[in-house]
């Protein structure tokens, strides 16, 4: 047995102490199958099975109807849901494990499917020309409304008070969603964000809707349990397309998150090829551990052997893994007895049911069966 793994090292964050390093990403899997889009007893079961790792991070959960863009997700802004999300909680903690909620906006990655028929909002009227998973399966998303500044404070308030029911839910912490194509990247990007007031044009500006909701989001959530999630060289994926002015972007904002106390920063590093455009970070978390003086985390495409790799040169923190823990309900304990890893089945990431959710054996299970 390995025991001098830097993943499987404890590490205090804000005024919790997780057991490893070991983060499990968030990621939608679309098993609230229900008219209000509530947790259920799947989701209790999904998320204590991985009670393991030194932090959960849950999916992505709309703070509003507006925020919707895929089918039975789970929400965090009705009472029904809040009480759901309880239960989630309670069982990961009493299995001594961590979670934060991820809270999420998706913009114009959307449909009118999901808003009676209404427009989604976004900083302009921008079409990503993407698909938007629906009911009826995958549909072209539309140019969706430019959000007037009544609709950004009331947006902003969505999340305030979405973070307030987190902290009723009981969760640790949470992650503000402000990467992968969604509303608070749209606003970063100079291709989706096209507005000529002070929500667009300059860095300063297209930056502002973010921190204007970091700053109230503070005033109702503890900063050192708040976390940000930022995925500075995406391109061609979720409608964005970088430019010349997307890494001096990157490097404002997360230089601006010096002046927060918070819990972590959340950056992803590639998810596609970017070596090909001279204007991209090919290696997100060498750019910015000189830059980002809190806590940072790492994801994407990691595995045992990497993720130790990264926190040993004092690149990262803390490293989250996604579809390794879909697979692997016990990925920390893998990891400690260095056990080989099962394979994931992507035809059940969005599916309903517990067909490639629940039913993952540990390697424990799987050893006893053989």
């Amino acid at each position: 047995m390995k025991t001098n793994q830097p993943l499987l090292e404890s590490f205090a964050l804000g005024d919790i102490t997780l057991k490893n390093r070991v983060v499990m990403a968030p990621m939608t899997r679309s098993r609230a199958e229900n008219a209000g889009n509530v947790p259920t007893d799947l989701h209790v079961e999904y998320y204590t099975q991985r009670a393991g790792a030194g932090l959960i991070i849950t999916e992505g959960s709309q703070v509003s109807e507006r925020a919707v863009g895929y089918i039975h997700t789970a929400g965090i802004h009705t009472q029904e849901q809040v009480n759901g999300w309880k239960k989630v909680v309670n069982a990961v903690h009493a299995k001594d494990g961590k979670i934060f909620i991820q809270l999420w906006h998706v913009g114009r990655i959307s449909h009118p499917d999901f808003h009676n028929g209404n427009k989604p909002i976004a900083p302009s009227a921008v079409n990503p020309n993407s698909k938007a998973f629906t009911s009826e399966g995958f549909k072209d998303t539309v140019t969706p409304k430019e959000m007037t500044l009544e609709e950004i404070k009331e947006t902003q308030q969505e999340f305030v008070d979405a973070a307030k029911n987190a902290l009723e839910a009981g969760f640790d912490g949470i992650e503000i969603h402000s990467s992968n194509g969604y509303l608070f990247h749209q606003f970063f990007n100079t291709n989706s964000n096209v507005r000529t007031d002070n929500y667009g044009g300059s860095i300063e500006n297209r930056a502002r809707f973010f921190f204007e909701t970091l700053d109230k989001v503070k005033e109702v959530c503890p900063e050192n349990k708040i976390g940000v999630r930022l995925n500075p060289s995406l391109n061609g994926i979720f409608g964005i397309n970088a430019t010349e002015d997307t890494i001096p972007t990157f490097d404002h904002i997360i230089e601006r998150l010096n002046n927060y106390d918070l819990a972590y920063l959340h950056l992803s590093e590639p998810f596609n090829d970017v070596s090909e455009i001279e204007y991209l970070e090919t290696e997100i978390a060498k750019r910015y551990r000189p830059i980002y003086k809190g806590n940072l985390m790492i994801n994407a495409n990691f595995d045992q052997k990497k993720g130790n790799e990264v926190i040993k040169e004092g690149n990262a923190d803390l490293v989250a893994f996604g579809k390794l823990y879909i697979s692997n309900p016990d990925l920390a304990e893998r990891f400690a007895i260095n056990a080989p890893m099962a394979e994931w089945d992507d035809d059940t990431f969005y599916t309903q049911g517990e067909k490639g959710y629940i039913d993952y054996p540990t390697y424990a299970e799987e050893t006893q069966d053989a």
